[in-house]
């Protein structure tokens, strides 16, 4: 199992060349027929997910694959700064190293300028791993700091289709006034524009040249067995320019006294749809707003002390174990420690909480927080991919890049949508010239036309993922991070949520809530604190912060003796402390009647009952709890209000479980108590067993089967990494009022994707017909397709804005 483990691997291509869910619907159905490969490609993001086996398929073997079916996988290049090279053997060996790593296609090492440049496919190879890479051959690699930042892709495709529709608009208005001067509304092209070599001219250029995009991506389509968008497009448009062309030809020659011209409307339709495609492409630029988002929260530089000095470098050189300097008002730069000094942090972005919180040394400080009043000096304990900030940004992309159960129904009705619409408007154009209109091509040619335009499936291949898109990440910006699209579809169905008790409704930590003097001086509870201050135990720890928090005066103990399973026995300021249970008092014959009463009334609430004695005479009884959070109950409530049972587990006993159950509001039929690590996944099948989609809510590592059993398993985010794993959702910061808002999330998501497909459906479906029998010109058809595609993103964004 574990050399399957090892030999199995996880990659994102970006692809190019996609136009509609039927390209990507055909590279994903011929990577799944791949040995060894399982992948998800996602049009709205235009990525490729591929897990696949080393022993039967590589990368390179994938990215041809893509390639040959006439699609692209988008590469990146960088510069570096390379020192250390002393002759051409240096830069020969780093080229040839690098040359071989997977995901790299070039590498060039120039000696003389002490630079490199690589050309390689995210996903496949991090810059991180190049670097890494060149310091273990001995050399020392940097990204080379441009001046002025590279323009992203996205951004470069927005500008080439305004650029597009904008060309195309200008040749295009002139034949849209020969269109104009056919109605009977008095106004009339100029006799030069009327002529049908000036329209020949015209049309041509948006046919050929801004059209191109479309007969190549209609060609790779035919050639693999598929049909597409640009098939629907290249039918529809060149049928009613070569129609043009052979009338133009005809009157030219004399054959025929008036030409029926058509380059209207093949024009007008490609202005249309890149106009559409234009549009489509600002709004999926609104969709990645979360990823945007997140990773400007990223510090961009540090201040690491280095031989003494301290030196301001980018942030994506700094190592782990390097020393960095953090004053007030800047961001920490990586996850790590505090060696020196105290401050308090801003922890929101992360935590979701709006307190900061204070740290001292030896407290542990995430990447991007924001350092709010004092300088501190930190230890670099994770950096790059490894930080929490990366870890979140990487969970929101691949819940962004995953499809959802919705989605694949709608991929294939979108993949056997297209041949049967050629169908339909092969039978309109018969229909048309046969029987409706014997012998008129121009009828029958504009029918059919219409048909083809109008059903081209863009908005069913976006209606599922731009809104699972805007919806992790909307999610992300509430704490709420799932891990796929399925788990964000699967959480609308909860009906049942079980939280585990101790570190998920409490804080996991005990404290100490009562201090009852049963004798002598209150200041003496010093000493009592003093024999705790060697002892590792929990309940210990709670007692030394709770003399801290007072201001009592520690003194170190002269002895210390711990009794297993009792308390302590220690010597502080020449006097004899014991603190513990009932049982210790006894065996050591202190009389505990006067506290019994309290002991017992700390029992009723949950609460851990500890005795204190000194010099042989009881003193104090100390409650300690471990307290539940504030928002619990109100999370608890929340849920009961949305019809979901909730229940509890614990190992605690059952009358502190059912102390904590009451208090927060849960029925004391919904608890289980005493169940033990290993038999916490059995009470999720219980549950399961009676029909219920259940929820599991924890944060331990003896969580992680049970949050892995249930039908959806959320991690609270201040647990352990094991639970996170386990888990389908995270919710970051430890708040449960996140429960409620991931189901509400959900839900609305869910709804938001049914008005997509019901739009995109009703648009085809209405609108084939509507065409068929003559009643929707095509360049109506064009406008109302490229409308469609715009509506369903515009919907999807609606999310961004919904209270959750």
């Amino acid at each position: 199992m574990s050399n399957e483990n090892q030999n199995h691997k996880q990659t994102q291509f970006d692809v190019t060349g996609m136009t509609c869910s039927a390209c990507s619907t055909r590279i994903e159905k011929v990577l799944n027929k791949m040995d060894g490969v399982e992948a998800n490609v996602n049009l709205s993001m235009e990525k490729a997910s591929v897990s696949f086996d080393e022993n039967q398929a590589t990368v390179q073997d994938i990215v041809e694959r893509i390639n040959k079916l006439g699609y692209g996988v988008q590469e990146e290049k960088v510069e570096l700064d390379i020192s250390g090279m002393t002759c051409s053997a240096c830069s020969s060996r780093i080229e040839k190293v690098l040359s071989k790593m997977e995901g790299i296609s070039q590498a060039n090492v120039n000696l003389a300028t002490e630079s490199g440049t690589v050309e390689y496919t995210p996903g496949v190879v991090s810059i991180d791993e190049v670097l890494e890479k060149v310091k273990k051959l001995g050399y020392e690699a940097v990204i080379k700091q441009d001046k002025e930042e590279k323009e992203s892709n996205k951004e470069k495709e927005i500008r080439d289709k305004r650029r597009s529709f904008i060309f195309s608009a200008i040749l295009s208005f002139p034949l849209l006034l020969t269109m104009i001067g056919h109605m009977p509304i008095g106004i009339s092209a100029p006799g030069f524009i009327e002529y049908p070599w000036t329209q020949f001219v015209l049309a041509t250029i948006v046919q050929f040249y801004i059209g191109w995009p479309f007969y190549t991506g209609a060609y790779r389509a035919l050639s693999n067995k598929s049909a597409n968008m640009d098939v629907l497009v290249a039918l529809g448009t060149s049928a009613a320019y070569f129609y043009s062309v052979v009338q133009a030809i005809l009157w030219q020659t004399g054959a025929i006294e008036h030409a029926e011209l058509y380059f209207e409307t093949s024009a007008i339709l490609i202005t249309l749809i890149i106009l559409g495609k234009y549009f489509e492409a600002l709004a999926k630029g609104r969709t990645t707003a979360a990823i945007t988002n997140l990773l400007k929260l990223q510090a961009k530089e540090a201040t690491v002390l280095k031989d003494g000095k301290e030196e301001r470098v980018p942030v994506d050189q700094v190592q782990v174990g390097d020393h960095i300097i953090v004053k007030p008002g800047e961001k920490i730069p990586v996850d790590g420690e505090v060696i020196v000094g105290s401050t308090s942090i801003d922890e929101s972005m992360i935590t979701g909480e709006s307190i900061p919180v204070d740290k001292n040394e030896s407290d542990a400080v995430i990447g991007s927080t924001i350092n709010k009043n004092g300088t501190i000096t930190m230890v670099a304990k994770k950096v790059g991919k490894d930080t929490a900030l990366a870890g979140i940004i990487k969970i929101v992309e691949e819940a962004q890049g995953s499809k959802a159960p919705i989605q694949r129904m709608a991929d294939k009705i979108s993949g056997i949508f297209v041949p049967i619409v050629v169908g339909i408007a092969a039978v309109t154009f018969i229909v048309w010239f046969f029987f409706v209109e014997p012998g008129v091509w121009g009828a029958a040619l504009e029918a059919s036309i219409a048909v083809l335009v109008i059903a081209c499936p863009c908005a069913l291949g976006l209606a599922t993922p731009t809104s699972i898109m805007v919806g992790s990440g909307r999610g992300a910006e509430q704490g709420i991070l799932f891990k796929g699209g399925e788990y964000l579809e699967g959480t609308q169905a909860i009906e049942a949520v079980l939280l585990d008790k101790t570190g998920t409704i409490t804080e996991g930590k005990p404290r100490v809530t009562n201090v009852v003097t049963i004798s002598g001086d209150q200041s003496d509870f010093n000493l009592v604190a003093g024999a705790e201050k060697r002892s590792e135990h929990p309940l210990a720890q709670a007692v030394m912060a709770y003399a801290t928090e007072h201001d009592f005066d520690v003194k170190d103990p002269e002895s210390f003796e711990a009794v297993s399973g009792h308390g302590i026995e220690a010597k502080v300021n020449e006097k004899q402390v014991l603190v513990g249970t009932r049982k210790l008092m006894n065996e050591k014959g202190i009389n505990i009647e006067s506290a019994e009463e309290k002991l017992q009334e700390f029992e009723l609430e949950g609460k851990t009952a500890v005795l204190a004695a000194i010099n042989g005479e009881l003193r104090f009884a100390i409650g300690i709890a471990d307290t539940v959070k504030p928002t619990s109950k109100e999370a608890i409530k929340e849920l009961q209000d949305m019809d979901i049972e909730v229940y509890m587990m614990t190992g605690d006993n059952t009358r502190t479980a059912t102390a904590v159950a009451k208090e927060v509001g849960i029925p004391e039929s919904n608890v289980f108590a005493e169940v033990l690590p290993e038999h916490k996944a059995d009470q999720v099948l219980k549950l399961q067993e009676q029909g219920k989609k259940v929820a599991m809510v924890g944060d331990g590592i003896n969580d992680a089967p049970a949050l892995a059993t249930a039908d959806i398993g959320m991690a609270i985010g201040t647990g352990t990494d094991v639970a996170i794993e386990a888990a389908d959702v995270t919710l970051v910061g430890g708040d449960l009022t996140n429960i409620s808002h991931a189901i509400k999330l959900s839900k609305k998501t869910m709804r938001n994707i049914r008005q997509n497909l019901f739009w995109a459906l009703f648009y085809n479906s209405a609108g084939i017909p509507v065409a068929a029998i003559g009643l929707l010109a095509p360049w109506v058809a064009g406008a109302a397709m490229a409308f469609s595609s715009v509506s369903v993103v515009s919907n999807s964004l609606r999310l961004k804005k919904q209270k959750i």
